[in-house]
């Protein structure tokens, strides 16, 4: 194993253990059908209507670029050790689903940028707690990289699937995104760099927003309602959020190398 790997303190290597736990968690998928008490396999069988995947698709690209001036506005980017408020943005996340889920699919083009920009604001506000400088443009953009980690399904297996190919995917379009951003500022329209990247995030991000969906159209659900899907919702990518900005905290410090092998010898350790 490379020598840089034993240079993570003990506390360290326990955060990074802690970060491996978070997000090879169960995948969204397996949460929403927990929830209800179904089978996967029934509740995902249920394909939804095209004029709805339509419907979300679009939905989401709209939600993510009204996200991406507004999520981080209000945040104090200096107060590191501050906390993060994740009960504040779970409540605020599950009126909005309450409100959503009155209206069924006619409230989702109103509900779904105000959820997203809950879901956004607080994983901005784990990864300031965990040291991210807001101000920088890859910090920003790595709090949208959040919303393409589904957790660990059946299919994922070897240390490099799940997380690390995850990030990867997307490694080229936030380097371009932050590069451009940088130079112009987020208000800018229309930059091929940062349309590129909406994109892909928002064809990932609409699949776990079309599961929700599906799940709501379920008759099994019963009293589960949208408040509380939207709750499960946000845990999941507040669970993502924590492992991502613990491995960024840790990678800034010892390089993604070192910190990319104890993240394969805490797997290997646990028997993944």
């Amino acid at each position: 194993m490379n020598q840089l790997v034993p240079s993570l303190s003990t506390h360290e290597l326990e955060d990074l253990r802690r970060a491996r736990e978070m997000l090879e968690s169960p995948g969204l998928a397996a949460q929403l059908a927990n929830a209800i008490g179904a089978p996967m396999e029934y509740v995902f069988a249920r394909r939804l209507p095209a004029p709805v995947t339509r419907l979300i698709q679009s939905s989401t690209r709209k939600a993510l670029e009204q996200s991406l001036r507004m999520a981080t506005a209000t945040l104090d980017a200096r107060a590191r050790s501050k906390p993060a408020r994740n009960g504040a943005h779970t409540a605020a996340v599950a009126t909005t689903g309450a409100v959503g889920g009155a209206f069924g699919l006619f409230g989702l083009a109103l509900e779904l940028p105000l959820t997203t920009t809950v879901i956004l604001r607080s994983i901005a506000d784990i990864a300031r707690s965990e040291g991210e400088p807001l101000d920088d443009p890859g910090a920003t953009l790595a709090c949208f990289e959040v919303l393409t980690m589904g957790g660990r399904s059946a299919r994922d297996d070897g240390a490099e699937s799940g997380y690390f190919a995850a990030r990867a995917v997307l490694a080229q379009q936030v380097a371009a995104a932050a590069e451009y951003i940088a130079a112009h500022g987020v208000m800018s329209k229309g930059a091929p760099a940062i349309v590129q990247l909406l994109a892909a995030i928002a064809s990932r991000f609409s699949i776990n927003i079309s599961q929700k969906i599906a799940v709501q159209s379920v008759p099994v659900v019963g009293a589960v309602t949208g408040a509380t899907l939207n709750m499960l919702f946000m845990r999941h990518f507040q669970r993502m959020a924590r492992g991502h900005f613990i491995v960024r905290r840790l990678e800034r410090r010892y390089g993604a190398e070192a910190v990319r092998e104890a993240y394969a010898a805490s797997k290997a350790a646990a028997g993944i």
